[in-house]
């Protein structure tokens, strides 16, 4: 059974840093593009950071230079280094899976991350 299990976030108060972790099983990872979206309360989710099977990255606007997100296909795993966190970054992050060829979506069941003071 499928499965991407999420992990490491938590409260934090603004400017900090978080690095989430999303550990893939039962798939062939390094054939999946992976991503992380976010849901803000009573707002739809969005796409947060995005990397591809063959390393590219695409970042949303408002967390450009602030978060880094990478892969190690060894470990089946995909990070978010999350850095100068602000309150809007706060919801509930989740980890999503695509394979390349576009016919299969996996999707954890995401971490929540609260910057507050």
């Amino acid at each position: 059974q499928v499965q991407l299990v999420e992990s490491g976030g938590g409260l934090v108060q603004p400017g900090g840093s978080l690095r989430l972790s999303c550990v893939a099983s039962e798939i062939t990872f390094a054939l999946y593009n992976m991503a992380y979206y976010r849901q803000a309360p009573r707002k739809e989710r969005e796409l947060v950071a995005r990397i591809t099977k063959s390393g590219s990255t695409y970042y949303e606007d408002s967390v450009q230079g602030r978060f880094t997100i990478s892969r190690d296909n060894a470990k089946n795993t995909v990070y978010v280094q999350m850095n100068s966190l602000k309150p809007e970054d706060t919801g509930i992050y989740y980890c999503n899976a695509v394979r390349a060829t576009g016919d299969t979506t996996y999707w954890g069941p995401g971490t929540q991350v609260t910057v507050s003071s």
